[in-house]
């Protein structure tokens, strides 16, 4: 029977305690509920929307966090890179996922580098295209030999703040042959309005039943952010899941997949 897959962990890093504790709860996790766990966290926001909001630490801090948790747990890592500079750098050599974040998805110079490098490529739809238009992205992937590739949803723009998951869109992303994931967090975020400001900020209420529905069209995983103390934390405070709505949410999902992929 082939396992879920779940990426997870902290929107950012932060510091080194509570990454090690994130990336040790959710290996723990993984054993118990049995599913694929790739740890997820950027070493970079660059598409906040205030230079008020925090960014994430330096490449070199940055890099040394992700080889503690390849030396440590030894699992995979998924990040996200935002410009050309920062494949060249040594943090490369721990990460085993690429991230094309939804912004920069039409970003050919950018997609085809990251491409280039023969890792595993996760593209995060924009919120702004058909579901169809991935196919494009996936395409020009693919035209540099790279084969290993992975699909997100996170949503569609629904009008101001606001996104909607159509369910259809899991259906035509699966056409395209790879695996797809879907990104509950980030579906339920408000943008423009702080992370911080945990009652307008997000709407992670609904995160449990999107993720069900999902896991219901025979999808290959999802995609959420967790966070030892939620409203503590320094990026999407207001929809990463503390340790107890992670093990709750992983509760729900898992008998929709079993009884799936028994």
């Amino acid at each position: 029977m082939r396992k879920m897959t779940v990426i997870s962990g902290n929107c950012v890093i932060e510091k080194l305690e509570t990454t090690l504790e994130t990336v040790e709860f959710l290996v723990q996790k993984s054993n118990e509920y049995n599913f694929d766990l790739i740890y997820k966290s950027s070493f970079k926001k660059d598409n906040r929307s205030s230079m008020d909001h925090y960014i994430g630490p330096d490449l070199d801090e940055s890099a040394f966090i992700f080889k503690q948790i390849k030396d440590k747990y030894g699992v995979k890592i998924l990040t996200d890179f935002h410009h050309l500079y920062e494949l060249e750098h040594d943090i490369i050599n721990y990460i085993d996922i690429i991230q094309i974040p939804a912004y920069l998805c039409m970003q050919s110079e950018l997609v085809l580098a990251m491409a280039k490098t023969g890792k595993i490529i996760n593209i995060k739809k924009g919120q702004f295209l058909h579901p169809q238009d991935i196919d494009k992205v996936v395409k020009k992937v693919e035209e540099v030999g790279n084969q290993d590739i992975i699909i997100t949803e996170r949503g569609t723009c629904f009008g101001y703040r606001d996104l909607v998951v159509d369910p259809r869109t899991f259906y035509i992303m699966k056409k395209f042959g790879y695996p797809v994931i879907f990104d509950v967090g980030h579906s339920v975020r408000k943008y423009g309005v702080p992370s911080a400001d945990l009652i307008y900020g997000g709407a992670k209420e609904y995160v449990n039943t999107l993720a069900c529905a999902a896991i219901a069209t025979n999808i290959d995983g999802i995609f959420v952010e967790v966070h030892p103390d939620p409203p503590s934390a320094l990026c999407d405070a207001a929809t990463q899941l503390s340790f107890e709505e992670f093990s709750e949410l992983i509760q729900n999902i898992n008998p929709i997949w079993y009884a799936l992929n028994d």
